[in-house]
């Protein structure tokens, strides 16, 4: 059973575009008979609501037979990853919007090139009650915020865009973290500083991404084909590769949902299995996989904690938390320094993968060149070209420094909050999509 309450306000050319507000509830009933699942949702919780929810599922789920089984429920609580001190229901509509036009004056403060500014906030409560015939009976609150700033500037080049975003699994503390005007800067500046840019080159140089910036790479590059369906579906480059070297020994991945308060993180996941640390690979040799209640049953083991759906409509899937590349122990600055040509990538948009290849494109929304160990001038967007197992094994440094960025995983039609992580770190070569010399 799922509650939720969400609002959302935009701002554009400092007009107020949206503020909306909602509310819903319902719950979703899976049974499972065998290898046939039937699923049924509806929005009335009343008992003669969900008994008619039951009994379709079991309509589907059924195959010519089955029994009543009773069972007890007991209840189980789990620690909460974080804290909400502040829940955004109770910040006024108003105090809202000043966070908007805070932004919007901050963003438009700093170049008289900005043309054009956008800014969005959004919360979100949502609290879960999950019940099986195992005899569980859990549940979650989830309360998370996210303002974001969208920044066009005008100049000889033409139009470029900046953005940067602020979203944590947090209240309206949120903004004790980091202001509204740091996110409105660094929107701006980003703008800005490609009305200068040249374009890329093109062609195969090594890559340095800035800590925070690269975490969706392997997200998308590597972690869905870590995810058990694809495994069993045979439909994933890392299929039957548990115990290989897989990567670079350097790199441990990792995919954990206690991590608190980033983006993906939860006390249980939406099969009511306590959310956890998994190591997926550790010192270059896959370890795991990441598996829902389903996949694990019919392996005959637990789940990781990644059943994972966007709401009491849709069926659980497995689906990442928050992933993520540990530190390593080179200096960050000594990476560039010990790159003579390349691209530092400071920040990467979204991308495209095939998870039975590997292979990927990835935006580059800001980057710079690398020149004699200096970072210089910033390059127009561009592509990252490559394969993710391949981009693994080519990790030659990685630094001491570490953040994370939040993100929204798309699946089979279903969108879930994630966060991606890593820190600084040299892929040796990559292929960059470029448009100089054509």
């Amino acid at each position: 059973m799922e509650d939720r309450t969400a609002s959302g306000i935009s701002l554009d050319d400092r007009k107020v575009e949206e503020l909306s507000s909602g509310h819903d509830r319902g719950a979703g009933i899976r049974v499972v008979i065998g290898e046939t699942t039937g699923f049924a949702h509806t929005a009335d919780l009343s008992e003669n609501g969900l008994r008619s929810a039951a009994q379709a599922a079991a309509a589907v789920a059924r195959e010519g037979g089955g029994g009543t089984r009773t069972i007890a429920l007991t209840e189980r609580r789990f620690p909460s990853p974080n804290g909400i001190t502040g829940l955004p229901s109770d910040v006024s509509k108003s105090a809202k919007v000043e966070l908007l036009f805070r932004a919007d004056d901050i963003a438009r403060s700093k170049s008289s090139s900005i043309a054009q500014v956008s800014a969005g906030y959004g919360d979100s409560r949502r609290r879960t009650q999950i019940a099986n015939s195992d005899g569980l009976l859990t549940g979650d609150e989830r309360v998370r915020t996210r303002f974001s700033v969208v920044c066009v500037a005008a100049g000889d080049a033409g139009l470029q865009t900046g953005y940067e975003t602020l979203a944590l699994t947090l209240g309206f503390e949120l903004f004790e973290r980091r202001s509204v005007e740091e996110v409105a800067e660094e929107a701006a500046r980003r703008a800005v500083s490609k009305l200068q840019a040249r374009p890329a080159p093109s062609g195969v140089l090594p890559v340095v991404l800035q800590r925070g910036s690269g975490g969706i790479l392997f997200h998308e590059a590597c972690g869905h084909g870590l995810e058990a369906d694809h495994i069993l579906k045979d439909t994933s480059v890392y299929t039957g590769r548990v115990g290989d070297l897989v990567a670079s020994p350097l790199v441990t991945l990792v995919d954990d949902g206690t991590v608190g308060p980033e983006w993906g993180c939860m006390t249980v996941d939406d099969e009511g299995r306590a959310a956890q640390r998994n190591v997926l690979i550790r010192d270059g040799v896959l370890t795991d996989y990441m598996w829902d209640y389903l996949r694990a049953r019919k392996q005959g083991r637990e789940s990781s904690g990644n059943g994972r759906r966007e709401s009491y409509r849709h069926l659980p899937m497995v689906r990442m938390t928050n992933t993520f590349l540990l530190p390593g122990d080179d200096d960050p600055d000594e990476i560039v320094a010990q790159t003579p040509h390349g691209i530092y990538v400071s920040h990467l948009g979204g991308g495209q993968v095939n998870t039975a290849t590997g292979d990927f494109t990835f935006g580059m929304t800001e980057a710079y060149l690398i020149e004699d160990g200096r970072i210089t001038e910033p390059i127009r967007d561009a592509n990252l070209i490559g394969n993710g197992p391949d981009v693994l094994s080519k990790i030659d440094a990685i630094g001491s420094d570490f953040d994370m960025s939040p993100g929204t995983c798309g699946k089979d039609g279903q969108s879930v909050p994630v966060g991606c992580g890593q820190p600084t770190l040299r892929i040796s070569g990559v292929t960059i999509g470029g448009t100089a010399g054509d």
